[in-house]
C-alpha cells in the first residue's frame, strides 16, 4: 500500500512534469494569414547620390533569424559588442542593393557578397563612388562601389572596427576614406580571470549627480579591459583606388572623427580613463582636439571630465555640439553653458555660441547668446548664414533665430517660434545639400523646407521655399488629399524637380519624379503590391472629447470584409504623451491615406483575426511640466473611457469585449488602466516598467526624483496596485532589454506580484531580445501569444453579466 508521503511525492512529480512541459513548448507560429504578411517583401529604402543622377535602392532585412541574435555578445559601457566580428552585436542592415539611373530609370542589380549584411552606405561628394561596410562572422569589410558600372570590390586588407565612433567617412578629395581599423598589433583579448584580482569598488563623496537607470554598464576591472580592447581603433586614410592605408595618430577609443571642409584638419574626440560603472561611454572623460591630416595635434578644444554631475535636464559645462562650419576651410563652432548646465539656475542667457578658425591661435569669439537652452544649429553653404535654436523647457517652447556669422553684432532675426509639440504650425526641416558636411542648400535668397504637414484632416507632407530676406515662405508642393506623398530629395537647386515617395490606401509605396507646378509625376520605381490582401482594410481618423473637454483621437482600423453595423472585439493600442496645453494635446497625428502595412510584432495583425483596432488612441496628460504626472492615472483612465465610448457610439466596438495594449511606456499605461479601471477585459504589456521606485531619478518627462515626490512615484506604479488588477494581463519582455528604465526585472517582479495575489497573468521572456523584438522566431511567437491571449480573454470571453452571475452562484 502506498504511503501518503509517497502519494504526495508522486503528485508533486506529476505537477513538476506538467509545469515543465507547459514552460517548454518551443517557439510557436501565428496563423497562416499573419505569416503571409510577415514574410512579404518590403519597399526598399533609397539613397540619392550627391550629384542627383543615381539612386541606390537598399533592400533591408527586418527580422533576421534568432541565430543572428544568438551570436556572442559583450555588454560593456552601454554597448553590445560582437567580439567575433569586432562590431555592434545587432544593427540594421541591407541584404541587397540596386543602382538606378534617375534620368531613364534603368537599373543595375549589384552583385553583393553571399550573406551580405550591408551598413554605413556613404557616397563620395562627387557621386562617382559609394562605400559601405559588410559585416561577416569574423570581421567587418570595407567595400567600394563604382557608380558608373555598379561594380563593387572588397578592400581585403582592411578590417574595420565599427564598435564605436565613425567607422567610415569620405574625405573632401573624393578619393580617400577616413576609417577606423582594428589595430593590427593589439594581440589576444583579455582572458577572463578564474580568480578575482580585486573587489569591484565605487566611491562618491559630496558630489551630487542624478543617475538614470542604464543597462550594460561596466562592472569590473576585467570589463574595463574588454571595453578598451574592443573599442580601441587605429585611424587611417585609405586610398579608394589602391586600398593602401596610411595610419594617423595612435590607436585610441575614438568617439567621433570629422574631417574639416579643407581636408587638412580633423576634429577628433577620444575617450579616456577613468571609466564609469554608473554611466555609458557617452559620459566618459574625453579629449576633443584638432589634428592635421597626419595626426599631429594642432589645437585642444577641450578636456572634458566624467559627466557624472549633470543635473536632470541639464548639460555639461564644457564645450558641446562641436562642429565644422561648412562654408569655411577650417572653422569650429560650439556651444557652452552660461548657467553651469543647470536649468534651475536663473540667468539672462543659458548658452553661448562660440567660434574659432584656423590656425586656432587666438581666443574663441562669441557669435550668439541664447536666452534658453541651445538645442541645435544649421549652417548655410554660402556666407555666414546660420540658424540657431533654443528651447524653453518650462513652456516646451522652441525658437529659431537666423544671423550672419560673418557680421558679428548684427541683430539676429527670429524666424520661428512655437510650442515644440504644435505639429500644425511646424514649419518643417531645412533641406541640406547631400554631402558629408550637410549644409543648408541655398539658391540665391531661398532655402527649402520639408515637413509632415499636420492638419486637422491628417498629415499632408509639403515642400516649401523660404526667402531669407523677407522670411516669407511659399508652397512648392503639397501631398494630394487622397494620397500620402513625401519629398525624398531635390533634383535641382531651384527645386524645379524632386523625388517623392507616394502611397495611398490602394497603392503600395513607390518613388516618383515630380516637377514644380506640374500635377503629373513620372514613376521611378514600379514595385508590385506585396500584400494585396491588406487593401480591404478600412481606416479613418476619429476625433472626440474626453470628460474634461480635451480633444482626443484614434485611427480606426476595420478588418477586411467588415460588415457595416457589426460590433467587433476591439484592441486599444496607445502610448501616453505629456502636453502643456489642451490645444496641442488635441492635434491630429498620422494619415488615413497611407497604404496599410503591417510588420514585426504589430498589434495591427489583430485585424486579420476579426478585431477592430483603435490605433494610437491618444492618451494626453496635460498640465504644468513640473507636476503634470500628479493626475496621470486620472487622465489616462478618462482618455481610455472616451475612446471606448466613441467606438461604441459608432457601432463598431462591442464595449464588453475590449482589450488594451502598449509597448514600453504604453505597457506602463496598460497596467495602470487595468489597476485603476474596469474598462477592459484583458491587457498586453510589452517591455514595460511597473515600479517607479526602480527609476528614482525620473521617468519619461518626470523631473522630480523619488525623494522629492514619493507619493507620486507610488501612485503611478501599478506594481503597488497589483492586487487590484482583476483582468488577465500578458507581459512580454526581452531578456536583454537595453532601454533605460525597463530592466527585465520590472516584468519579473510584476508577474510575481500579480501571481501572489491570485491574478491571471502570463510572462513571456524572450531570449536574446532587447527593448524591441527583431528575431524572426521571437516575432512569430509574440504574435502567437498576443492573438491567443486576446482570443481567449477578449474575443471569446463570456459577457460581463454572465461572469457576474457565475461569480454570485459560487
Amino acid at each position: 500500500m502506498r504511503s501518503k508521503y509517497g502519494f504526495r511525492l508522486a503528485v508533486l512529480a506529476v505537477l513538476l512534469i506538467a509545469d515543465v512541459s507547459f514552460a517548454q513548448q518551443g517557439y510557436k507560429k501565428p496563423p497562416k494569414e499573419v505569416l503571409d504578411i510577415l514574410n512579404a517583401p518590403i519597399t526598399p529604402g533609397a539613397s540619392v547620390s550627391p550629384t542627383r543622377d543615381n539612386l541606390l535602392l537598399l533592400t533591408s532585412r527586418l527580422n533576421p533569424p534568432l541565430a543572428d541574435l544568438s551570436q556572442p555578445m559583450l555588454r560593456l559601457a552601454g554597448r553590445r559588442i560582437n567580439p567575433a566580428s569586432n562590431s555592434p552585436h545587432r544593427f540594421p542592415y541591407a541584404i541587397g542593393m540596386t543602382l538606378k539611373r534617375i534620368a531613364d530609370g534603368s537599373e543595375i542589380k549589384i552583385d553583393v557578397p553571399p550573406g551580405a549584411k550591408i551598413s554605413s552606405v556613404d557616397w563620395s561628394d562627387d557621386g562617382k563612388h559609394f562605400a559601405f561596410l559588410n559585416t561577416t562572422p569574423n570581421r567587418v569589410e570595407l567595400w567600394i562601389g563604382d557608380a558608373a558600372t555598379g561594380k563593387i570590390r572588397n578592400l581585403k586588407a582592411i578590417a574595420i572596427n565599427s564598435v564605436i565612433g565613425s567607422p567610415l567617412t569620405w574625405m573632401p578629395d573624393n578619393r580617400t576614406l577616413l576609417v577606423q581599423l582594428v589595430p593590427t598589433t593589439r594581440g589576444a583579448a583579455p582572458a577572463t580571470p578564474t580568480v578575482p584580482t580585486e573587489p569591484n569598488t565605487q566611491e562618491s563623496s559630496g558630489r551630487p549627480g542624478p543617475v538614470r537607470t542604464f543597462e550594460d554598464l561596466l562592472k569590473s576591472p576585467h570589463d574595463e579591459s574588454l571595453f578598451e580592447y574592443y573599442a580601441t581603433s587605429q585611424l587611417a586614410l585609405v586610398d579608394a583606388a589602391s586600398g593602401r592605408a596610411t595610419n594617423i595618430g595612435q590607436a585610441a577609443i575614438y568617439q567621433d572623427v570629422n574631417p574639416a571642409p579643407d581636408g587638412q584638419h580633423l576634429l577628433v574626440t577620444r575617450l579616456k580613463k577613468p571609466f564609469s560603472y554608473l554611466f555609458p561611454d557617452f559620459a566618459f572623460p574625453k579629449d576633443v582636439e584638432v589634428w592635421d591630416a597626419k595626426g599631429k595635434l594642432v589645437y585642444k578644444v577641450a578636456s572634458l571630465p566624467l559627466a557624472d554631475q549633470v543635473p536632470i535636464d541639464g548639460v555639461i559645462t564644457g564645450p558641446r555640439a562641436i562642429r565644422w562650419r561648412p562654408s569655411e576651410p577650417a572653422t569650429l563652432v560650439w556651444a557652452k553653458a552660461l548657467d553651469d548646465g543647470n536649468p534651475k539656475n536663473k540667468v539672462p542667457h543659458r548658452d553661448s555660441i562660440l567660434t574659432l578658425k584656423a590656425p586656432f591661435s587666438g581666443q574663441p569669439a562669441e557669435l550668439f547668446k541664447t536666452e534658453h537652452r541651445f538645442s541645435g544649429i544649421f549652417f548655410g553653404e554660402k556666407g555666414g548664414l546660420m540658424f540657431v535654436a533654443d528651447y524653453d523647457r518650462d513652456k516646451r517652447w522652441v525658437r529659431y533665430f537666423m544671423f550672419d556669422a560673418d557680421k558679428p553684432g548684427t541683430p539676429a532675426k527670429l524666424v520661428w517660434s512655437r510650442n515644440q509639440q504644435d505639429r500644425y504650425n511646424d514649419p518643417g526641416s531645412v533641406v541640406t545639400r547631400p554631402n558629408n558636411q550637410r549644409p543648408i542648400l541655398q539658391n540665391g535668397d531661398w532655402i527649402y523646407l520639408t515637413g509632415a504637414g499636420a492638419s486637422p484632416e491628417g498629415d499632408r507632407p509639403f515642400l516649401d521655399r523660404l526667402n531669407l530676406q523677407t522670411l516669407k515662405s511659399e508652397r512648392i508642393f503639397r501631398s494630394e488629399a487622397n494620397s500620402y506623398e513625401i519629398v525624398v530629395a531635390l533634383l535641382s537647386d531651384d527645386a524645379s524637380k524632386f523625388i517623392t515617395r507616394r502611397e495611398s490606401p490602394t497603392e503600395t509605396p513607390n518613388y516618383f519624379i515630380r516637377s514644380a507646378n506640374d500635377t503629373n509625376a513620372r514613376a521611378l520605381t514600379q514595385f508590385p503590391d506585396p500584400t494585396p490582401q491588406l487593401r480591404g482594410i478600412k481606416k479613418q481618423i476619429v476625433t472626440y472629447k474626453r470628460a474634461d473637454g480635451v480633444q482626443c483621437s484614434f485611427t480606426l482600423y476595420l478588418p477586411p470584409n467588415y460588415k457595416e453595423g457589426t460590433r467587433l472585439p476591439t484592441v486599444v493600442w496607445a502610448y501616453p504623451l505629456e502636453f502643456t496645453d489642451a490645444s496641442t494635446a488635441g492635434q491630429i497625428t498620422g494619415s488615413r491615406q497611407r497604404a496599410t502595412s503591417i510588420a514585426g510584432p504589430s498589434h495591427l495583425f489583430f485585424l486579420l483575426e476579426g478585431y477592430a483596432v483603435l490605433d494610437n488612441a491618444t492618451m494626453p496628460v496635460v498640465g504644468d511640466p513640473e507636476t503634470v504626472n500628479n493626475t496621470y492615472v486620472e487622465q489616462i483612465v478618462m482618455s481610455a473611457k472616451a475612446a471606448i465610448d466613441k467606438a461604441a457610439e459608432m457601432g463598431v466596438t462591442d464595449p464588453d469585449r475590449v482589450g488594451v495594449g502598449g509597448h514600453s511606456y504604453g505597457a506602463f499605461m496598460t497596467a495602470n488602466l487595468l489597476a485603476h479601471s474596469d474598462l477592459f477585459r484583458a491587457g498586453i504589456a510589452r517591455s514595460g516598467a511597473y515600479n517607479r521606485t526602480l527609476t528614482p531619478f525620473g521617468f519619461q518627462s518626470e523631473r522630480r526624483t523619488l525623494w522629492e515626490a514619493p507619493e507620486l512615484y507610488l501612485k503611478v506604479s501599478p506594481f503597488m496596485y497589483a492586487r487590484k488588477i482583476n483582468e488577465p494581463m500578458l507581459m512580454i519582455h526581452g531578456e536583454v532589454d537595453d532601454n533605460s528604465g525597463t530592466f527585465p526585472i520590472q516584468s519579473e517582479r510584476m508577474y510575481q506580484a500579480m501571481k501572489g495575489h491570485g491574478g491571471t497573468v502570463r510572462l513571456v521572456m524572450l531570449p536574446h531580445e532587447s527593448h524591441g523584438y527583431t528575431g524572426r522566431e521571437s516575432i512569430e511567437h509574440v504574435l502567437y501569444e498576443m492573438i491567443s491571449w486576446f482570443d481567449k480573454y477578449v474575443k471569446n470571453a463570456p459577457s460581463k453579466a454572465k461572469e457576474t452571475t457565475s461569480a454570485q452562484a459560487k
